[in-house]
């Protein structure tokens, strides 16, 4: 009886939700829920997230904190939801309050979320007052991250803060059973930003629909024009058109690398691409990234009788095609006048951030000749925010480049550190704020190879500190003593938490899948410092609760050149061979790599190899598939980093063999004089992976004729059969996968699939690349690790 008396008084309860609950219609959600139950009180942002003051029955109020899990918006998520029961108020309606913005700011930001399916109707309808309106968003799509400049997340804290809206636009916004209500973005053709079409020069010629019109009519006659999209310019282009693309290249100083694609539809990319369910979903999906989808080599899908042309120049020698949809209204309407292809790389020449300013881009872009045309708009951007670029392995997503669509939320960790700024690498770029059990990972940066790079970088390290009102109280760094990002760190006045390369990179992939200590970390990539002061980058490394050890490594050799040898694989061919014929090597014509070099240069290498000059000593994976693919003359020279794996990844995917070359496995000498930090711990004798049998089975099949195609997949196969062997030694039974080797997707899928063969759990990359993307979240998770 007391029982059902306590259930029928009016109770009150007050709920805090921390998550992604602004921006995503989570308010109006709430208001519409405790409506349909006839439950009073209100609904506000604040700066930790959304809270709820609310009254009814006991049973009425639990009903409703279960729908609030179960039937929260879609682009929402709840990372905590705290409730209490207090003494009533006798609240008489439930409204929506206005925000708050006290406290704390650990409120979740959005990323941007491309336009859905309600707007995109509203934009083609001729009836509708937002027809062919560029900038049609709601709570559901548009822009977040690239437009907030603070927390809460409301419109005086946005880009949007200078546009007034009009009365039919004011009417939306605050009407809580509308889908615009609080969309902060919310604009129309009366009130909102607008378009311009302007010459290279910056010179205004046209506005509105026809600024749009005359920019599709100047990429159908074969010129480039720059776009100002959500989080920066593309530069884009006909795809199909040769000269066109070729321009492009030379303009942007891009001569090799594959050049990204905007499609007008799903049906089209059928007809040049294969696309499977979980593809085509990630290509339909909020984040809209750039997903890599394999070329068909008819260009054809089944009965499709007609063939999307695309130029021999936008992917060259790649079986793949980096493809998009349009994800902004503008885009949408620009491809329906078009319907055909473009290229939509970013607005920069190679290297630099992409611009995010009209003026900035017409010096950038326009004056030095690397577009025809400008189409502009006025809705500022707060931060650049390139394409994210994605692929399926496996059956699940793996990202590559993390930016639109998936950056700034944050990666949960397990060892919570307060206002640690983590600074990333060198090259592909990213930073990371790590606050409690969360560590934010920004958007892609890129190589600080450049002064507007590095500015660029220092925006962002200011901007995460700024937007989450956290100040940094340390900094995590690479070791490396050459890095832009470590130098920063040192120039600071915070304690430095230095953070060994590959170390960053298993931590990277174990907080990316939820892992904690202890697991056998495989990190193969091109470069990374090691605390014994070499090139290290065929790593086995056995994680723990303190630090790691140096389980095993590949065998090391000589980088004739350094730096000069990474642009050469031919001269990683020649460190390594020198390993196995000593100076024999370089009277053998038999070897092209060798051959490659005029007798004066192997002179000049040889002194260089024996009195190490200029010639670090790595255990750089990356820097085999370099050897290899010149041994093999496959590649003498790489235009971009990467190149030379490439090409053996796709000559290996064309072939299928289970073969393997033979390895030595032996155990280093001790060097007594190295002495590591605690956290960057060298076991006494680490394995060493010899790959002198390998080198040799690959010279005997090369003088047997051999098809290259199927060496490079015994090669490869060889490479995975190495991390077995080397699990079974160590005896961890969790295998991690990370570095830049494994965005290999031959190597990945054919590593992943022996370890599990012979009983290992294998984990790698989902949500954070396994490239030096990803290098910022390991150092963070290092910093939490070490400090716990």
């Amino acid at each position: 009886m007391i029982d059902n008396e306590i259930k029928n008084m009016n109770r009150r309860m007050n709920i805090i939700i921390q998550g992604a609950v602004q921006g995503v219609g989570f308010r109006p959600f709430v208001f519409r829920l405790a409506e349909s139950m006839g439950l009073k009180g209100w609904v506000i942002n604040s700066a930790q997230g959304v809270v709820i003051d609310i009254e009814g029955n006991a049973d009425l109020l639990n009903t409703f904190l279960l729908c609030l899990e179960k039937e929260k918006p879609a682009l929402s998520f709840i990372q905590s939801l705290e409730s209490a029961f207090l003494d009533p108020k006798g609240f008489t309606s439930f409204e929506v309050r206005t925000s708050d913005a006290k406290g704390s700011k650990t409120a979740l930001i959005l990323p941007d979320i491309r336009t859905c399916p309600d707007c995109l109707a509203e934009i083609f309808d001729p009836q509708n007052r937002r027809y062919l309106y560029p900038f049609t968003n709601c709570t559901n799509c548009g822009p977040r991250f690239s437009i907030i400049t603070g927390l809460p997340y409301d419109r005086p804290h946005t880009t949007m803060a200078d546009f007034v809206m009009c009365d039919h636009c004011r009417a939306e916004y605050t009407d809580p059973r509308n889908r615009r209500f609080h969309a902060q973005p919310n604009a129309c053709p009366d009130c909102g930003p607008q378009v311009r079409f302007w010459d290279s020069n910056g010179t205004h010629l046209t506005s509105m629909h026809q600024a749009i019109t005359d920019a599709a009519e100047a990429i159908h006659d074969g010129r480039i024009v720059a776009v100002k999209g959500i989080g920066g310019f593309h530069l884009m282009a006909d795809a199909g058109n040769e000269d066109a693309v070729r321009r492009l290249r030379r303009k942007k100083q891009r001569e090799h690398k594959p050049l990204a694609m905007m499609f007008p539809s799903l049906e089209a990319i059928e007809t040049r691409c294969h696309a499977n369910a979980l593809e085509k979903r990630l290509l339909t999906s909020p984040e809209a990234p750039i997903v890599l989808l394999r070329a068909r080599k008819d260009g054809r899908n089944g009965a499709q009788t007609t063939t999307v042309s695309i130029a021999a120049s936008v992917a060259p020698q790649n079986p793949y095609f980096g493809i998009m949809l349009p994800y902004t209204p503008l885009h949408h309407i620009l491809m329906a006048k078009l319907n055909f292809p473009v290229i939509a790389t970013s607005g920069n020449i190679s290297e630099e951030p992409i611009c995010i300013d009209e003026n900035e881009a017409v010096d950038r872009l326009g004056r030095t000749g690397m577009c025809d045309f400008f189409l502009v708009h006025n809705r500022p951007i707060a931060r650049h925010v390139d394409d994210s670029i994605v692929c399926v392995r496996m059956g699940r997503q793996q990202v590559m480049r993390r930016a639109r669509g998936f950056a700034p939320l944050p990666v949960n960790i397990q060892f919570p550190v307060n206002n640690c700024i983590a600074v990333g690498a060198h090259l592909k770029n990213t930073v990371a704020l790590a606050r409690s059990s969360n560590v934010f990972v920004s958007q892609h940066i890129g190589d600080l190879e450049s002064p507007k790079a590095f500015d660029a970088f220092k925006k962002v390290i200011a901007d995460f500190q700024t937007l989450y009102d956290a100040p940094a109280k340390t900094i995590a760094a690479d070791l490396h003593p050459g890095y832009l990002s470590s130098q920063f760190a040192k120039s600071t006045d915070l304690p430095v938490i230095n953070i060994q390369h590959h170390f960053a990179h298993i931590l990277s992939c174990m907080a990316d899948n939820h892992l904690h200590p202890p697991a056998l970390g495989v990190a193969w990539d091109g470069t990374g410092y090691g605390p014994d002061g070499t090139i290290w980058g065929g790593e086995f490394l056995k994680i723990n609760a303190h630090g790691f050890d140096r389980a095993a490594h590949w065998r090391t050799f000589s980088l004739p050149g350094g730096e000069k040898a990474i642009r050469e694989p031919r001269r990683c061919a020649v460190g390594l061979l020198y390993e196995i014929f000593g100076n024999d090597l370089f009277s053998n014509p038999s070897l092209t790599a060798v051959r490659s070099f005029s007798d004066p240069e192997r002179g000049m290498l040889k002194a260089m190899i024996k009195k190490r000059l200029n010639s670090p000593v790595t255990s750089s994976l990356g820097r085999i598939f370099d050897a290899v693919a010149a041994i093999l003359d496959v590649a003498r020279y790489s235009q971009f980093e990467g190149q030379a794996a490439m090409a053996l990844e796709f000559l290996a995917e064309t072939v299928k063999t289970g073969k393997t070359y033979p390895l030595k496995f032996s155990a280093a000498p001790v060097d007594f004089s190295a002495a590591p930090a605690s956290d960057h711990n060298t076991s006494p004798q680490p394995i060493i992976v010899d790959w002198d049998p390998m080198i040799r089975g690959i010279l005997d099949d090369i003088s047997r004729q051999m098809p290259v195609a199927i060496i490079s997949a015994i090669f490869h196969n060889t490479l995975s059969e190495a991390a077995v062997q080397i699990a079974r030694k160590t005896g961890e039974k969790r295998v991690v996968l990370s570095g830049g080797c494994f965005q290999n997707r031959y190597l990945t899928e054919k590593t992943v699939a022996r370890l599990t063969d012979a009983g290992f759990a294998v984990y790698w990359h989902q949500r954070v690349p396994p490239n030096d993307g990803g290098i910022s979240l390991g150092q963070a998770m290092g910093a939490a690790l070490l400090n716990s």
